[in-house]
């Protein structure tokens, strides 16, 4: 019997560090979501870290997106931003989650919010219309792709 290979490795302190890296320095990422016809959909998006360095969003109820997250709550965020060269060399991570709406009178709004402006201070000009709520994501797993050869699954506690 032939064994199969996996070319995705645990992951070890280089991509636990590569990944929180990517958390830390990327400012938006592209959430993949389930649309009305079951077909993934994916929006670019503007995210935040929670006071655990886990991603949430500020997004209105208008979007497309938070329609499909609001029905069904299964989601993935890409995060990466290429430079120079081939896009395909650089790090990138798919963060697959789940989502959930923070309640907006929870004592947790007002941190969440002065934690979203400060990393985005432009969202001021919306972060209060009616329309807009806070989302929650909640890491199943991660793909994390460091380059050629580098691919890695990670888990919340790889994270934290």
């Amino acid at each position: 019997m032939v064994e199969k290979f996996d070319p995705v490795q645990s992951a070890n302190e280089t991509a636990r560090e590569s990944a929180r890296h990517l958390l830390r320095d990327s400012r938006f990422g592209t959430i993949a979501t389930i649309n009305e016809n079951g077909y993934p959909f994916a929006s670019i998006v503007n995210f935040a870290l929670d006071r655990n360095d886990l991603p949430f969003l500020l997004v209105s109820r208008l979007s497309a997106h938070t329609k499909h997250l609001l029905a069904d709550r299964r989601c993935s965020l890409l995060l990466g931003e290429p430079g120079k060269g081939d896009p395909l060399a650089h790090p990138r991570m798919t963060i697959i989650s789940t989502a959930s709406i923070i309640d907006p009178s929870s004592d947790e709004i007002i941190i969440l919010r002065t934690l979203f402006l400060a990393r985005h201070p432009k969202s001021a000009l919306y972060i209060d219309f009616p329309d807009f709520i806070f989302i929650r994501l909640t890491m199943i797993e991660a793909s994390l792709n460091g380059g050629f050869g580098k691919a890695f699954r990670l888990y919340k506690n790889d994270l934290s």
